[in-house]
């Protein structure tokens, strides 16, 4: 009967027909972020649109763009223009490695060359494409948290937003893993995470890993924490809300979101035609941005290399470490000595927005 309800509850949820407010809110739109988000994760903000608070500087000719002291190189599209003091940059994300020489989207520079062409991550430039005078945060929300968390930054808050479990929706680049209750909130104009915080209000437990309670609104206080591109709030108290009246966002326009970036991995232990590994190795194989988990089953699988064609595949276990972005694959049984193993990860992974995945093997030696 428990499976047969929540099976219910999702058929009702789905068959209900969004607000606009809603519908604005599950689209995947403008991101809210900042520029030390944008360094630690260029692969999910990569051709992004995003929204972003802060001030440019100019030196040497060059013009970069400032947020509580991490910089960024920006090119200025037609008809976009620099301002001084406070401002709001509409801008997309280009991180050069991940795109190929010749690219029309690719920044000009004087320095780079084809030779010297960026690693993904190595060179990051904002495209900026609208400038406003901004007046600095001073009232604490989801959209001041997420365009300007120093200045909230260990301040005790109390902001509503609709709940999204544990990053569902993929709103956010990747979860802070500080806690084992983690989930993020979202209002019309941003996202952050909540930590250490069970989602469990006067009546009811949310469902922190699964859509089933996404349409709920909650009142969350706490204190505000940065870390590593995250923005956060150290939960202390859960409780349900009312859905606010739909407003008008300052930054809702209609360009069309950019286009849902492929799946990558970035990472993997052991690395590719690496030798003497222990036969009772675990497989580690970290991505660019975070995995649909629902996608991992079927799409696995290990080999001895040179078996027969029909021969049975190695028996694994699979699990996915969100905090890290990672698969891991275990062995219930120690793998053969001398033996050359092979993993492949096919096609039908994808991201959590359903970005695309190239099929992509890893192949490995055990030693004694």
């Amino acid at each position: 009967m428990r499976h047969l309800s929540a099976l219910v509850a999702v058929v009702l949820l789905l068959s209900v027909t969004p607000t606009p407010a809603l519908a604005r809110q599950n689209s995947p739109g403008r991101r809210l972020t900042t520029v030390d988000a944008l360094k630690q994760f260029p692969g999910y903000f990569h051709l992004q649109n995003v929204l972003l608070r802060g001030e440019f500087t100019a030196e040497g000719g060059r013009v970069t763009f400032r947020a509580a002291g991490q910089d960024m190189p920006v090119e200025l599209a037609d008809g976009a223009a620099t301002l001084d003091g406070p401002v709001e940059i509409r801008a997309q994300l280009v991180d050069v490695g991940r795109l190929e020489i010749g690219d029309p989207r690719v920044p000009f520079s004087d320095g780079r060359t084809p030779e010297r062409w960026p690693r993904p991550g190595e060179e990051l430039v904002l495209h900026v494409t609208g400038v406003t005078a901004a007046q600095p945060a001073t009232m604490p929300s989801i959209r001041a948290l997420a365009l300007e968390p120093w200045r909230f930054d260990g301040q005790k808050v109390t902001i509503i937003g609709q709940f999204r479990a544990r990053n569902v929706f993929g709103d956010l680049p990747a979860a802070p893993g500080k806690a084992r209750y983690e989930f993020v909130v979202r209002s019309a104009d941003g996202a952050i995470w909540v930590t250490g915080l069970r989602p469990k209000g006067r009546n009811s437990e949310l469902a922190i890993d699964s859509r089933v309670d996404t349409s709920r609104w909650v009142q969350i206080s706490g204190t505000v924490a940065r870390e590593r591109g995250h923005v956060m709030i150290e939960g202390t108290m859960f409780a349900d809300a009312q859905v606010p009246a739909a407003t008008a966002s300052a930054d809702e326009d209609t360009e069309p979101p950019a286009p849902v970036a492929p799946l990558e991995v970035v990472f993997s232990s052991p690395t590719p035609n690496e030798s003497d590994v222990p036969s009772g190795t675990t497989v580690r194989v970290q991505f660019s941005r975070g995995v649909n988990p629902a996608t991992l089953t079927g799409n696995i699988r290990a080999f001895y290399a040179g078996a027969a064609p029909d021969a049975a595949p190695i028996p694994i276990l699979q699990s996915y470490d969100a905090a890290s972005r990672a698969i891991v694959i275990r062995f219930p049984q120690p793998l053969e000595r001398f033996s050359a193993v092979r993993i492949e990860l096919l096609g039908g992974l994808k991201a959590f927005d359903g970005g695309a995945f190239a099929p992509w093997t890893l192949s490995f030696t055990i030693g004694d």
